[in-house]
């Protein structure tokens, strides 16, 4: 008789660690990724997303929030199994959202966000002074943040502690700032446990950005979801200059190296470095100032009080994430003809639930 209490002690021990244990695991799971965009497509607005699809299995929406910032959104869900999923929306179709996307001077990735008369977002995506990322979406992160962060803390309180992070589009460049500035926030329970993933998501900064972004989702907890045909995936535009090499790089003392030369070469060769070096600076210098400075003055008027941020010289874009590539396999192109007039053909979910059907098998779409 003792020795059977023995035994339903140990069972419930054994029970109570394996509820406990860590239910997410790295790398892409398709039938993760597929339940993912059956709630995304629960949330988009976007003219051009009509896709009517079902509940997703095994879960339910528990809070969505107000807009925010530029009319940003964010919904929250919980799996049976106790892993919550916080989902970015992605762009409207407002010209408003529109706005955000195209507001893409970069600023630093440490700084602080005057998003209004009263609103001050104290922020830090990377301890790098030479990252920086896209304006515009860090206004969806100012604007999202604290009330994501609330609802954390109340999930953790309730023994929740395993967070899938995701969005589409627009809510996919804005899941890489949040996952970042997650990583850094001083307050956080140390045992939680996030994955993202960035479907059809933007390059949200630049090079330096993306590598620490890589560095701290590193062995598959941060992936970027890719339609090879997607367009939206290689915006924003992006310009590399001498200024954005690593510090240590062999231009940070060209003009000493070439004064070593002799008259004629010294000539000829400052010549052709600066018909180089000259052009694709003076491109990323227009482009942070009509994608910075003069987009900011219609950004003013939207948001009442938000303050110009410190833009810096550099337009550097990079992808970011352990890139998943949805590859257009035989059929797709007979499955989704371009018209001469859907230039957003390849950026729609339905064509990345089906790519992910083709390539991987059906899960949680059936």
């Amino acid at each position: 008789m003792r020795y059977r209490y023995y035994l339903i002690y140990f069972l419930i021990f054994a029970f109570a660690l394996e509820s406990d244990a860590q239910k997410l695991k790295p790398g892409f799971d398709a039938a993760e990724y597929q339940q993912l965009m059956l709630i995304i497509n629960r949330s988009m607005d976007t003219p051009w997303t009509k896709v009517k699809t079902p509940m997703p299995a095994h879960c339910k929406m528990i809070y969505r929030s107000a807009e925010a910032g530029m009319l940003n959104r964010w919904d929250l869900w919980l799996r049976d199994d106790k892993v919550a999923i916080i989902q970015i929306r992605g762009t409207n179709g407002t010209a408003v959202s529109w706005m955000e996307n195209f507001y893409a001077g970069m600023i630093p990735a440490k700084g602080t966000l005057q998003l209004s008369d009263s609103t001050r977002f104290d922020y830090t995506l990377s301890n790098d002074p030479q990252a920086y990322v896209h304006a515009g979406w860090m206004i969806g992160l100012a604007a999202l943040g604290p009330d994501i962060v609330r609802k954390i803390k109340e999930c953790y309180r309730e023994g929740v502690h395993d967070f899938i992070i995701t969005g589409h589009s627009q809510g996919g460049a804005i899941t890489f700032l949040l996952r970042s500035w997650l990583a850094y926030l001083p307050d956080m329970p140390k045992d939680i446990v996030y994955k993202t993933y960035s479907s059809a998501a933007p390059k949200p900064g630049n090079l330096s950005y993306a590598y620490d972004y890589d560095y701290i989702t590193r062995d598959g907890w941060g992936l970027r979801v890719v339609n090879a045909r997607d367009w939206v995936a290689e915006t924003p535009f992006s310009i590399q200059t001498t200024r954005d090499f690593s510090p240590v790089n062999p231009f940070t003392d060209i003009k000493k190296s070439l004064k070593k030369q002799k008259w004629p070469a010294r000539a000829g060769l400052k010549y052709l470095y600066g018909r180089l070096d000259r052009p694709s600076k003076r491109a990323s210098r227009r482009m942070q100032r009509i994608l910075g400075n003069t987009l900011y003055k219609r950004v003013e008027k939207v948001l009442p009080g938000y303050e110009r941020p410190p833009f810096v010289n550099s337009h550097n874009y990079s992808p970011a994430g352990t890139p998943v590539i949805l590859y257009p396999v035989a059929g797709y192109d007979e499955k989704f003809p371009f018209d001469g007039k859907n230039i957003f053909l390849h950026h729609n979910t339905a064509n990345y639930i089906w790519l992910t059907e083709q390539i991987y098998g059906k899960g949680a779409t059936d």
